[in-house]
C-alpha cells in the first residue's frame, strides 16, 4: 500500500505547539483538505489537513507537545480507497486497553470511539475516574471540550481548593512570559495622556464611520499615536540581536485581545505607519471579529514588531510591568479612561477642569533602549 506521512507544520517562528484533538482515528476514510487533527499553540488553533483523498493509517503521537515538520501520523493514497484498510482492521488508540497501572483509562477507552474524545479529554477523565457520559458537550457537534470536563469537576467539587487543569494554550503563555522575563531586563516609565482630543474627534465623526461600518474605537487612535512615535525614537520598533539591532521600518502593531474561553491573543494589524485612521479601525474590527470566531489564521498573529496592551477596558488603571512579547523591544500599556481634575494653565491663570484622563506604560527591554528614548516615545504618542 502506497503511504503518505502527515506531518506538524514547519513555519512555526519556533513556537511549540500540542496535539489539540484528533479529528479522524485510524481506518477512517478522509477527503482531500478534511481536516485529521488539530494543534494549539499560544497564539493560535491549527488544522492539519488531508493532502489527497485517502484513508487515515495509523496516528503516530496522540499527545503532547510535537516539534515543526515531525511525523503525526501515516496516510494512505486515493487509489486505496476502495479497498478495506488494513489499518481499519487494527484496532485504534482509543480502543487499545490501558496500561495496568492506569485502570481508570480502560473503562474510558471502552466507549470513546463513540464519543470522539480528545488525548487531553480521555486524560482528564481518567486522572479523575470521571465517565464522561455524564458531562454535557458544548464543542462543536457536540463533542465534550477539555473545558466542559473542567466546568463538570469544578461543579462537583466539594473541597475548599479546586484544581484546574492548564490547557494547552495556558501553557504556551506561561512558557512564553517566563522566557521573555528570563531574556529581556524590564523598565517600565509612566505617563499621563489627556484624551480630550481623542473624545471631540472622536464624537464628531462617529457617526460617518459607523455608516461605513467601522466601529470608530479609542484603540484605533492608540494605534494610530503609536505608528507616528516611532519617529521620536525608532528603536522602539526593533529586535535584539547578540551581535546588532534589527530595526524596522514598517510598524506592524499586536493588539492583545482576551478570548471568551480563556486565554490572550495577539492579533497583528500590518503596515499601521501606512494606515488612516478609518483603516485602522476598520482592520482592528476585522481583527477582532475573526479572533472572537476564532477564524484567525497563523499570519494574522505572527510577524509583529510592537504591541499594545489596551488593558484599560477592563477596567485596570494601571499595569506594570507588562511582559514583552519576544521578540519584539517594547510593548505600550493603556490604562483606563476615567474623568480626573487636572490643573491646566488658562488665560494666564491656574485652573482646575475635568479631563478624560489615562495612565499610559511603555515597558521597554533596557538591552535596547534607554529612559531618553523611552521618554522621547512617550512624550510624541501623548501629543
Amino acid at each position: 500500500m502506497s503511504e503518505l506521512e502527515i506531518r506538524a507544520p514547519q513555519d512555526q517562528e519556533g513556537t511549540k505547539s500540542a496535539i489539540r484533538a484528533w479529528l479522524k482515528q485510524p481506518g477512517d476514510r478522509v477527503r482531500a483538505h478534511e481536516a485529521l487533527v488539530e494543534l494549539e499553540t499560544d497564539k493560535v488553533a491549527l488544522e492539519v489537513a488531508a493532502p489527497e483523498d485517502g484513508v487515515l493509517l495509523e496516528i503516530l503521537v496522540q499527545d503532547g507537545d510535537v516539534l515543526p515538520g515531525q511525523i503525526l501520523a501515516r496516510f494512505g493514497q486515493s487509489q486505496n480507497l476502495g479497498k478495506t484498510p488494513q489499518a481499519a482492521a487494527l484496532p485504534t488508540s482509543s480502543q487499545a486497553p490501558a496500561p495496568t497501572a492506569r485502570p481508570a483509562s480502560r473503562s474510558i477507552a471502552s466507549f470513546d470511539a463513540g464519543l470522539r474524545l480528545s488525548p487531553s479529554v480521555r486524560r482528564l477523565c481518567a486522572e479523575h475516574q470521571l465517565d464522561p457520559r455524564a458531562v454535557t458537550g458544548a464543542g462543536r457537534g457536540g463533542r465534550i471540550t477539555f473545558a466542559d470536563i473542567e466546568r463538570h469537576l469544578a461543579g462537583a467539587q466539594q473541597e475548599a481548593v479546586q484544581i484546574i487543569a492548564h490547557s494547552p494554550m495556558r501553557r504556551r503563555i506561561a512558557e512564553h512570559m517566563a522566557q521573555s522575563v528570563q531574556t529581556a531586563p524590564h523598565v517600565t516609565a509612566l505617563f499621563e495622556a489627556d484624551c480630550s482630543a481623542i473624545f471631540a474627534h472622536r464624537a464628531a465623526n462617529r457617526q460617518a464611520a459607523q455608516a461605513q461600518g467601522i466601529p470608530l474605537t479609542y484603540t484605533a487612535y492608540f494605534v494610530a499615536a503609536a505608528a507616528l512615535a516611532m519617529q521620536a525614537a525608532p528603536a522602539v520598533n526593533s529586535r535584539w540581536h547578540d551581535a546588532h539591532l534589527e530595526v524596522f521600518r514598517d510598524v506592524h502593531v499586536g493588539v492583545g485581545a482576551a478570548l471568551p474561553d480563556g486565554g490572550l491573543i495577539v492579533p497583528v494589524l500590518r503596515d499601521a505607519q501606512r494606515l488612516s485612521l478609518l483603516e485602522i479601525a476598520a482592520g482592528l474590527a476585522d481583527l477582532t471579529e475573526r479572533a472572537r470566531l476564532g477564524r484567525l489564521t497563523k499570519a494574522d498573529v505572527t510577524g509583529g514588531t510592537f504591541s499594545i496592551s489596551n488593558h484599560g477596558v477592563s477596567g485596570t488603571l494601571l499595569a506594570a510591568p507588562i511582559i514583552i512579547n519576544q521578540p519584539q523591544s517594547a510593548i505600550l500599556g493603556i490604562g483606563k479612561l476615567t474623568k480626573r481634575v487636572v490643573v491646566r494653565e488658562l488665560a494666564g491663570q491656574d485652573a482646575m477642569l475635568i479631563r478624560p484622563m489615562a495612565y499610559v506604560t511603555l515597558t521597554i527591554d533596557h538591552r535596547v533602549l534607554d529612559g531618553a528614548q523611552t521618554n522621547a516615545w512617550l512624550t510624541r504618542f501623548v501629543e
